[in-house]
């Protein structure tokens, strides 16, 4: 098997085709998207000038990722690996090392993951609130726009800007908040996702 067909039918790449679930998180800067075929990075680094790939798959082989990253580099454009999760906490470390690869790439810069739904959304987030946007123009880049479901497991990305709201906004920076007040395992123990939601997100749509 090729990783073309490994891509479309294994990765579920030919639904991606037509379906690029793109957004602007800073016009001119930084874009996020699904995890694009080689031509829509192409056609992305014409249109956009994009000058690197942030995949926030992380590093674990699939056939997408080898496909992407083999023509970034044919293009001349960096393509980092930064591997967030959809329905976890978000780990305290992984935000920090996401704000030092922002905060030293190239840009334009495109964040995806498989679906831009969940990860790509958390990471707009961020990026939202590192160039020092409120709590709540962080959590609109997790909407139903981006086929993102607040109800299920995946809602959790949701609760952490809202704890960040409750907890920090107003008093102290947000990269400070993370730092030394930020609390994963009391976040994953308040966090209550509603079953029929996680059987639409899990099942349904094998969200990764």
């Amino acid at each position: 098997m090729g990783p073309g067909f490994a891509s479309l039918f294994v990765d579920h790449a030919v639904l991606r085709l037509g379906w690029r679930n793109w957004g602007v998180v800073i016009p001119g800067r930084v874009y996020r998207s699904n995890h694009p075929t080689p031509g829509q990075v192409a056609r992305a680094v014409a249109r956009f000038g994009l000058r690197t790939i942030v995949n926030l798959r992380g590093t674990a082989p699939n056939p997408s990722t080898a496909l992407s990253a083999a023509v970034a580099g044919r293009l001349g454009v960096d393509h980092v690996y930064m591997a967030f999760e959809s329905r976890g906490a978000p780990h305290r470390e992984r935000i920090l090392r996401f704000h030092e690869i922002y905060r030293t790439m190239k840009f334009p810069a495109l964040l995806h993951c498989k679906s831009g739904a969940d990860r790509a959304g958390l990471a707009a987030g961020l990026v939202v609130l590192f160039e020092g946007g409120t709590a709540a123009a962080a959590a609109r880049q997790l909407s139903w726009r981006y086929l993102h479901v607040a109800l299920a497991p995946t809602g959790i990305l949701d609760a952490f800007f809202r704890l960040y709201a409750a907890q920090g906004e107003g008093r102290m920076a947000f990269l400070d908040w993370v730092r030394d007040e930020y609390d994963e395992a009391a976040l994953r123990r308040q966090f209550r996702p509603w079953r029929l939601a996680a059987f639409l997100t899990d099942t349904v749509l094998r969200r990764e």
